[in-house]
């Protein structure tokens, strides 16, 4: 090799070094099973999250960002490998590392840090990462204090691991405030019980058989759901998210004491939402607002503060954090840069959103009208969230909708066509679309089965 082309290479290698060396670092912080509304900055009086509430105000809030959807009914799992991968649903590819998320920002001369609740994320995506571990969710959850275990690693990685030669990314998976939910009596003194405001859109039943009726979070509570259960369940709901607004707030004051905390980009997001009384639901396991809604705040340098009703995929935080640190976008992604909406280029990069649960539910929004269909009993929903944000109006049997029914069916099965989602719209066959009351008011008591007599002897 000749003296001037060792040259050149050795510069390309220092620019890229240097380049790496200038970026700003990245803390993306993921909870787990969080509302869109339960920051009280966004526009929730009643729970107190102090710290998430100086993030979002001297940063950047997306009211409108999405979970597509799931094929199971652990919604958490296809979250994250979207997210990771910036594939969408029917797309992302779990046994591949390269061009994923932790990959692209090592690569990029990033230190990368990853942690986990097990079996959240594909092994493959965490290997990408330089520093990669599980989440002990026992010790995340011991004594109530939810946040505190994940903040406790963060911090240990910051202070004594992280040797500040090269910027960080860094992802914080917390367990909660998934269930089960203990929290501690320092968080639950924060509220009173009885008067915590039940969800604008309580109901006691869902109003018809969403083809997920027994999954393991709909048997959280019985049915009817009574205003007592859900605000018991609402009570340690909210004194998680305070926990984990707590222990945010300390890998912040981290940062601020290393000097870092002007050089760091911080993701705040949720992968999904969760129903607790709303809808007659307890889970996440259906395409409502609150279930597949999810908080999303960006701050930090170059971060304008603001907000914005534009459309977003969580899928599309892996292409917007490479865009704000400068760092190529792999080709190929489903996910797309929301950077130019931070900056205030554009109004909204994305203008119709598609949602998908298993076989039983499917939905479009596009502008305020969003569709609901449940293709298993031929029922459909539609709803304009201007005037009806908490998705209670049915207007689909209204005549006067009838033509707006026809064009948002139309343009979900086309969004079917454009994600590779292969689900008939409509049942040949379909079960009868009766209320979730009459369901299970009719449905035959569970014969008791008779315990088999031990043959252990006792010791």
């Amino acid at each position: 090799m000749s003296r001037s082309l060792s040259t050149l290479l050795i510069l390309i290698l220092l620019g890229s070094a240097v380049q790496a060396a200038q970026r700003s670092n990245v803390l993306f912080l993921f909870a787990d099973d969080q509302r869109p509304d339960t920051i009280s900055a966004l526009g929730n009086p009643h729970i107190k999250t102090p710290h998430l509430d100086r993030l979002a105000q001297r940063g950047f809030i997306f009211q409108n960002a999405y979970c597509m959807g799931s094929t199971r009914g652990a919604v958490c799992n296809p979250s994250r490998h979207m997210m990771l991968s910036g594939m969408s649903l029917y797309r992302y590819d779990q046994t591949k590392r390269e061009g994923t998320f932790g990959d692209v920002m090592r690569k990029a001369g990033f230190v990368t840090y990853h942690q986990s609740k097990r079996g959240n994320t594909a092994r493959e995506y965490h290997k990408a990462f330089e520093y990669s571990s599980y989440l002990n969710d026992r010790a995340e959850r011991s004594g109530g204090h939810h946040g505190r275990t994940a903040a406790d690693n963060a911090i240990a990685f910051l202070t004594k691991t992280w040797k500040r030669e090269s910027p960080f990314f860094m992802y914080v998976g917390f367990a909660g405030p998934h269930d089960p939910r203990r929290a501690a009596k320092k968080w639950l003194d924060l509220y009173k019980r009885d008067k915590i405001p039940l969800p604008a859109n309580y109901r006691p039943f869902h109003p018809v058989d969403n083809d997920e009726l027994f999954v393991r979070d709909e048997q959280l509570a019985p049915w009817p759901r009574t205003p007592d259960v859900v605000r018991r369940h609402l009570h340690d709901y909210y004194g998680c998210i305070s926990s984990i607004d707590h222990h945010v707030g300390r890998v912040i004051a981290t940062l601020r004491t290393l000097g870092e905390l002007e050089n760091t980009i911080i993701v705040y997001a949720a992968d999904h939402g969760l129903a607790i009384g709303s809808h007659g639901l307890f889970g996440k396991q259906n395409l409502y607002e609150h279930s597949m809604g999810a908080p999303l705040i960006v701050a930090g340098p170059k971060i304008p503060r603001g907000k914005t009703a534009a459309f977003a995929y969580l899928f599309d935080i892996f292409p917007t954090v490479c865009d704000l640190v400068d760092v190529d976008v792999p080709r190929g992604l489903d996910g797309r840069s929301q950077a130019p909406v931070i900056q205030g280029q554009v109004n909204s990069i994305r203008d119709t959103v598609f949602l998908s649960y298993r076989q039983g539910q499917r939905a479009i929004r596009k502008g305020n009208w969003k569709l609901i269909r449940y293709p298993q009993v031929n029922y459909t929903q539609l709803f304009e969230l201007s005037q009806d944000p908490h998705e209670l109006k049915n207007l689909s049997g209204d005549p006067q909708q009838s033509q707006r029914v026809r064009e948002m069916m139309s343009l979900l099965a086309r969004q079917q066509v454009y994600w590779n989602d292969k689900l008939p719209l409509t049942s040949k066959q379909p079960g009868r679309a009766v209320t979730t009351e009459e369901f299970f008011r009719k449905r035959p008591p569970k014969k008791k089965k008779k315990k088999k007599k031990s043959k252990r002897t006792s010791i």
